[in-house]
Parts: structure tokens; sequence; C-alpha cells
């Protein structure tokens, strides 16, 4: 098999792995080959589903003896809520197995050495920039040791996510609406503040797209005054973590968790505790969507890592900002974003950026 060969099946395994809304786990693809042709390919739908080696397995069947596996992500060797795939690739007689990234999960890597040891010939690097580029968030969140923290906001074209009545139902259009549940499903967890579930009131469940795993639900009410029925709290479709700084009375149903989180030294919860504890409980992902303030905390926390903006094309005048806090009193104390995408998005734009570190 010639490199380019190689690099042409492992596309497509790259191409796969972008279907699925599969947080909290990684996106994964893979494709069987055998003699010049594909006889088997996957992906991993969901958290819970077939990982993308077991789907390309089964549509594989018998066939896979002898056969070639390219794969986007180092086949685990654990058992999590599946059997490890590297035991199935083994007793399926896969003759060679090419990879494009190893798994930073300490839990999960080591499944090259195994196939290794089970002398399956074993192959690493190939297409390693493409695959990276889809598991950016997977990636980072072990490199960091933290999840990957993006913010999210529908604004007009003067930055306001809210008039000065606070009127904010609907900015933006059904489009942008729809790419904003694709991030919650992407993300796997959904983050507001207080004011965001006391103004709006919002489900923060996945509803435009189809998901078999609803994203975790997290709700910061410092004093813990929120309402008990607020949608958040009382629909339990989704779960949720109330978190505040202060001891909580008892969540109103089993899907309702809860976590006090300590103070930072101005007062409010330590964000960097809460993003702690998110990943102690497998969260690679947050989606901050609101408000201004909670926004702009993790930004002076210097937590942010992506921003995401639906630019309406309207202009309010005043209102609430999508950032609206302190600031900053420096044009050098700003923060600075690179890789500036912006590309046309129903009626509006959508803006994506990463932050600099």
């Amino acid at each position: 098999m010639t490199p380019i060969q190689t690099e042409t099946w492992m596309m497509r395994a790259v191409e796969l792995s972008r279907n699925g809304f599969p947080a909290l786990n990684p996106r994964v693809g893979a494709v069987i080959v055998k003699d010049g042709r594909i006889i088997g390919e996957g992906f991993h739908e969901a958290a819970g589903c077939d990982h993308a080696e077991i789907a390309a397995l089964r549509q594989a069947g018998g066939n896979a003896r002898g056969a070639d596996l390219f794969v986007t992500l180092e086949p685990c060797s654990h058992f999590g809520r599946t059997p490890p795939c590297t035991q199935a690739i083994i007793e399926a007689g896969i003759a060679r197995v090419f990879i494009a990234i190893t798994d930073p999960n300490p839990a999960a890597a080591g499944g090259a050495h195994a196939l290794q040891e089970a002398g399956i010939e074993t192959h690493t690097g190939i297409c390693a920039e493409e695959a990276a580029t889809v598991n950016y968030r997977f990636l980072q969140r072990f490199r960091m040791n933290r999840p990957w923290v993006a913010v999210k906001a529908a604004c007009s074209l003067d930055g306001r996510i809210a008039t000065r009545t606070g009127e904010s139902r609907w900015i933006s259009d059904e489009h942008a609406r729809r790419r904003a549940h694709e991030l919650r499903a992407e993300a796997g967890c959904v983050l507001v503040g207080a004011g965001t579930v006391a103004q709006d009131d919002p489900s923060l469940t996945v509803r435009h797209v189809q998901v078999k795993n609803q994203p975790l639900r997290v709700i910061l009410d410092f004093d813990g005054s929120l309402p008990l029925g607020s949608n958040v709290f009382s629909d339990d479709s989704a779960p949720t973590l109330w978190v505040s700084g202060v001891p909580l009375s008892a969540p109103p149903h089993s899907r309702v968790s809860v976590f006090q989180c300590p103070t930072a030294q101005d007062g409010w919860l330590n964000l960097s505790e809460l993003l702690s504890e998110l990943a102690r409980r497998g969260q690679i992902s947050v989606l901050v969507e609101g408000g201004g303030n909670t926004i702009e905390r993790f930004f002076r926390a210097g937590l942010v890592d992506e921003v995401e903006l639906h630019v309406a094309p309207i202009v309010l005048g005043a209102g609430r900002s999508w950032a609206e806090g302190d600031g900053v009193e420096r044009l050098a104390d700003a923060w600075k974003l690179t890789d500036l995408m912006c590309e046309p998005l129903g009626n509006g734009v959508r803006i994506n950026a990463r932050t600099v570190r």
C-alpha cells in the first residue's frame, strides 16, 4: 500500500469522525480496507454507543480477517461503558492497524502497544493534523488538565444580547439557533449564570438536532436563590449541576446534583476549581452561554479558549453587552483573539475565534 493510498483511507476515516455528537467522548472514525476496497466503516455516534472500530467491524463481518484498519484515534484497551476495542480487533483477525493520533487519556491509552503485543502490525501518525483538528477539544482537555471553554452569544451589530428593558427573544434567526444547539451537543456541557435563568428560564437542552445524550446543564447560583421551579431544575430530560458558594438544599430530583464551589479572592466562585470539578466528572468541553457578566468573569479568569458570536443585522443602541463587567482599563490589557473566522449564518454572520495564550 502506497503512502497516498494510506492517506486516502485515513482521510475517509477523518471525514466519518465528524459525524454524530459523542460528547463526553472523542470523535472517532474507522475504515476497514481489504484488496483495495472498503469493506466496513463507522463512527462513534454517541457516548455509550459502539466505538467507531466496533461499528466498522460489524459491517465487515468475517471479511475483516487479514484486512487493514484505519482509525483516527488509538483504539481503547480498557473497559469503560463498552468493552476494549483492542480485543475486538485482535479477535477479528485484523492484519494491520493505522492510527492517526494516540490517545492522551491515561485511562484509555496503550491500545497501540496491546495490538503490537498481539502481533498486529501497527502504524501511527497518519493524517495526524487533520484528525487532531476534528478532536481539538478532547486533545486540549488533557493538555490543559481542564475542559475546553467556549463562549457563545447571539448579539446585535453593536454587541448587545438584550434591549435596555431586557428583551432578548429572538435576536438571532432559526439558522443561528440551530447552530447554537449543535454547539451544545458538541460540547456536552452548557453553563449559564443565575441571571440568565432568572431572566429567560431556559431549558438549555438540545432540540434542533438529533442527540442520544442531552448535555449537562451547569447553573452558577452563588447564593442558592434560584427557585426550584426553574426549567433547569424541574425538567429532568437532561442532567443539571447546581453550583453555589453556599450549602444548598436537597436537589429536587435525581438528575440534579449539587457542588459547593470554593470562592476566589474576589469573593465570587472560583472558576478554575469549577472546571477541575467538571474534568473530574468527565467533561471535555464547556459551552458558556451567558449572561454577559458570567462570560466576562471567565475572560477575567483567563479561562476562555474559544469565542463564537452569532451577529444579527440589527442595532439596539443600548442594553446588555455579551461580555459585560468592569472591563479593562488599557487597550494593552484587552483579551486578544486570533484565527478569526467569519461566514454567513442565516440573515446574520457567524464569527469564531480562539484566544491568544
